[in-house]
């Protein structure tokens, strides 16, 4: 079983956050480093999907729309971990992100939507 990657759209890739993730042992990858800014939602799904990272966003609404649309379709993703804008500082992201990343496995969240509220 393989341990979750992360990769965090343009919304959420937070410097301290992808630099406390990576300090603590957690892949993950960024819209800015693999030059995706700007680029559709679908894209960043894809994008993760195609290298078995999770997308982690704030944009909740339009990601569970394309998650209900890739479902229907029997397309497959990695997983979505989805927040709210603004509702957790970057700490109690790392936490609760660091407790999601103990619990599951790459296997266990493919095509699953976790929400970040739920790991407090």
């Amino acid at each position: 079983m393989s341990q979750v990657k992360l990769y965090l759209d343009e919304d959420a890739m937070h410097r301290g956050l992808v630099t406390a993730l990576r300090s603590r042992g957690v892949e993950a990858s960024t819209a800015l480093e693999v030059d995706l800014i700007g680029n559709p939602d679908e894209d960043h799904l894809s994008y993760a999907t195609e290298h078995d990272c999770v997308l982690y966003s704030f944009n909740v609404s339009d990601f569970c729309r394309i998650h209900s649309q890739w479902i229907r379709a029997e397309r497959q993703h990695a997983g979505m971990i989805l927040a709210p804008q603004r509702k957790f500082s970057v700490g109690e992201q790392v936490r609760r992100i660091l407790r999601l990343h103990a619990t599951m496995t790459a296997e266990s969240i493919r095509n699953r939507v976790e929400f970040l509220g739920s790991w407090g």
